[in-house]
């Protein structure tokens, strides 16, 4: 009788056990023979912002002192954090950047941003020291990083007295060309130059119109082509850096023409406000976040139809605005959101994707006071050093909470593929097939060791904890070193006749040297 209890005991107990993790069998197709989209070599982007420590929201003040104005520039996690990329591309700009006024020519005075009931946001004009641009510079220079500067569009403009949002006038760029011309004495180098933020269509705090806002970017590239005279070294002209409305970026695009433009940038924040107590459910919902998929396509037939010399980017995107979700956004969870959107971005053509923020607010790549990396951090340094610029078409017909991407390898042969798992109770158990019909060799083919296995790089949070600030990597916290860097971050080495395993609430990354991919030679 006991022995029958103690059968009935283990049955029951693998049932639930079963009932609260399930297997499934996928089968991965990708279209190896062409590439259908193209991304930057240098797609993956953070942004640093100018809000000062007492920006506030929901009774939380999340800035603290990573601030432009007021960051430790000198912090060694910060600095490793930058090299760890090999040239990180960087987004400086924000909500505050159009009330900056920089301290060059005759711009001697250097008025500290204070709190002002009547200003933009909430806050005065600011200034950025001449000392304070030197400091960054030499960061940037010593890290490797490929900066974007936001300079102030509403300078020189006037509130239209009608629309308390409506500013009127031409741009008056003789600040920015003193910032401009010292910057290239100086021999600092700028990969871009972008005009505004969030001033576009209905804009946040203030819009300029499309025609004025064409007007104004002509005079930023002709201010651009004077100083830095050699096209080789020339930076880039970007923007207009604000939400996409489809008939005003139309009208810019239409009325800026060719030769002036090199990226039309937009911003997106689809995951509606960091206090909204449904946050988490969206970051997990692939139904919900899949929705996005419409606004980039929007944007790329919109530049391909109106201004197909230049590139799509994602200027800004932070997924849940008001400085993010204090217990979302910088958890693992919203690897789920974040790692979706890089996939959907670079699948319609775009770019350059930038991750608000690097550092400051909630939804950071680095911790705000310790500096400390985030989960996202790694999730961003892997496919950085792993995703090419050609995206590959892939597709399956398993659940849809199974999201997948694939790109050639970047520099190296093969491709890398992105597994994406938002389900909290079912693996999946994948096997890839070429699209020309030839399953992946069941038994090697090659001698080699490479020619036999793939890379996998595992990601899932601490404890099964999928608001965890600490991922791991293969099931080893990824911490920093105790010299302060990076950790290495290693591949486990499978054999290509076992299928890829994907836990629930994981992200995989898998690099496999022996898929045969045209579009990758």
């Amino acid at each position: 009788m006991m022995y029958t209890k103690a059968i009935f005991s283990c049955i029951l107990l693998l049932s639930l056990l079963f009932s609260l993790s399930s297997a499934e069998d996928v089968e991965v197709s990708v279209k190896s023979v062409t590439s259908i989209a193209k991304t930057d070599e240098n797609f993956i982007c953070a942004t640093l912002d100018w809000w000062p420590s007492d920006k506030c929201d929901f009774n939380q003040c999340p800035w603290g002192q990573a601030g432009i104005l007021n960051l430790d520039l000198n912090n060694t996690i910060l600095s490793n954090a930058l090299k760890a990329f090999n040239n990180l591309r960087i987004r400086l700009g924000g909500s505050l950047q159009d009330q900056i006024v920089y301290q060059f020519g005759k711009q001697q005075e250097c008025p500290q941003m204070r709190k002002k009931n009547d200003g933009l946001f909430g806050f005065s004009e600011g200034c950025l020291p001449r000392k304070k641009w030197d400091e960054i510079n030499d960061l940037f220079n010593k890290t490797g990083v490929k900066l974007t500067f936001g300079l102030n569009e509403l300078a020189g403009k006037n509130n239209s007295g009608k629309d308390k949002k409506e500013w009127l006038g031409n741009w008056n760029h003789t600040n920015a060309a003193s910032l401009m011309e010292y910057t290239a004495s100086k021999g600092y180098k700028i990969d871009s130059y972008e005009l505004g933020n969030e001033l576009c269509d209905q804009g946040i705090a203030a819009k300029v119109s499309s025609t004025q806002y064409a007007i104004d970017m002509k005079r930023l590239r002709a201010e651009v082509n004077r100083i830095y005279p050699d096209a080789s070294t020339r930076p880039k002209v970007v923007g207009p850096g604000g939400f996409f409305g489809k008939e005003w970026f139309r009208s810019f695009l239409e009325n800026t023409g060719p030769g002036v433009l090199d990226g039309v940038t937009h911003h997106i924040y689809n995951l509606g406000s960091g206090s909204d107590k449904d946050l988490i459910k969206r970051v997990q919902d692939p139904f919900y976040l899949r929705q996005g998929a419409q606004l980039f396509k929007s944007v790329s037939e919109t530049v391909k139809s109106h201004s197909p010399w230049a590139g799509a980017w994602v200027g800004e995107s932070g997924g849940a605005y008001t400085s993010g979700g204090k217990e979302v956004s910088h958890t693992f969870v919203n690897g789920f959101w974040y790692l979706d959107q890089l996939g959907m971005a670079s699948t319609f053509n775009h770019s350059v994707y930038c991750r608000q923020t690097l550092i400051g607010g909630n939804y950071a790549l680095l911790n705000t006071t310790s500096f400390i990396p985030n989960p996202d951090y790694y999730g961003a340094l892997l496919w950085h050093r792993l995703m090419g610029s050609n995206v590959l078409s892939v597709s399956h017909e398993g659940s849809p909470y199974l999201r997948t991407y694939a790109h050639c390898s970047k520099k190296r042969p093969g491709i890398t593929v992105l597994f994406i798992n938002m389900s909290n109770s079912t693996s999946f158990n994948v096997s890839l097939v070429n699209d020309m019909n030839m399953n992946l060799p069941k038994e090697a083919k090659s001698t080699s060791e490479n020619a036999q296995t793939r890379e996998e790089y595992h990601l899932t949070p601490e404890d099964g904890n999928i608001q965890s600030d600490v991922v791991l990597l293969n099931g080893t916290p990824l911490l920093l070193t105790e010299s302060l860097d990076i950790p290495d971050m290693k591949p486990k080495l499978v054999n290509l006749s076992s299928p890829i395993h994907v836990v629930p609430d994981s992200i995989v990354y898998v690099s496999l040297k022996s898929f045969n991919a045209p579009a990758c030679s």
